[in-house]
């Protein structure tokens, strides 16, 4: 799935929701199980109770590479649950030199299908261009809403932060059909000053719920003509009841921010 693909199931859906499925072992419902192979019956429950709510599926490869080869299997049969309607994101975080991000590359693009993969800008554009030539998403992260934010995404140089040095440079490696960049949502302030600089990007978000970000200021300071947004939930969707009605409390709260997007859309 390209973007403009991802732009119509949007105003299809109403919803810019991606669902992160950052499953644990030991967080899932007892009548799920506790063993590695389960993640992949819990996730099924989940994909099947809020895909029709969500525009985007997120697995953040680290919870199934922890698993060896076994993870890696969940991890490639759970993508195969995703409908074809909705876009899909390896959060790999990857970026290393020229010969190494092709490798990367070829493993989710090709092997494992995916639309699109998070990476690390700071080995600089050789790192990058290996994945572009897939003509698919690359998400680049730029402003995270982790603590550790201000080691060095804030650091200041030529009067203004490294992240904004990022969003600048990264622009020219590829259109906006092929780029799109992780923006924390903790900040509203700085929402405003990266749409001055990415006016017609994808941005994905996390920190909304959980972390503090709210989904009205998200829409207000970060929303363009295309929507131009994607907002992850993980835990607050997933883990949202540890019982056996666990898969009905997610769509629950996928229904919740589905409602609330929709008033928000252009």
């Amino acid at each position: 799935m390209n973007q403009s693909q991802l732009e119509n199931i949007i105003r299809e859906k109403q919803s810019f929701l991606c669902v992160g499925l950052d499953s644990r072992v030991d967080l899932l419902p007892a009548s799920v199980g506790n063993r590695v192979e389960d993640l992949l019956e819990f996730n099924k429950k989940i994909i099947e109770a809020t895909s029709d709510l969500a525009a985007a599926y997120k697995i953040n490869t680290a919870f199934y590479e922890q698993y060896g080869t076994e993870g890696w299997g969940i991890l490639k049969e759970t993508l195969e649950l995703i409908p074809d309607d909705c876009f899909t994101i390896a959060d790999a975080k990857r970026g290393d030199i020229g010969n190494t991000s092709s490798m990367y590359a070829r493993a989710f693009f090709e092997n494992m299908s995916f639309d699109s993969i998070t990476v690390s800008p700071y080995m600089g554009s050789d790192s990058i261009k290996p994945f572009l030539e897939y003509g698919k998403t690359v998400i680049i992260l730029a402003l995270t809403s982790n603590a550790g934010t201000v080691d060095f995404q804030h650091l200041e140089s030529s009067g203004k932060p490294l992240y904004q040095h990022v969003l600048e440079t990264a622009t020219g490696w590829a259109d906006t059909d092929q780029l799109m960049f992780v923006v924390g949502a903790t900040r509203a302030d700085h929402l405003q000053k990266i749409r001055s600089i990415i006016p017609d990007h994808f941005l994905l978000v996390p920190g909304v719920g959980k972390q503090g970000g709210s989904l009205t200021e998200v829409s207000k300071y970060g929303m363009n003509e295309r929507c131009g947004l994607l907002v992850n939930s993980s835990r607050g969707i997933i883990f949202a009841s540890p019982g056996e009605d666990f898969a009905t409390a997610a769509r629950n709260e996928a229904l919740k921010l589905q409602k609330e997007m929709a008033q928000h859309l252009i």
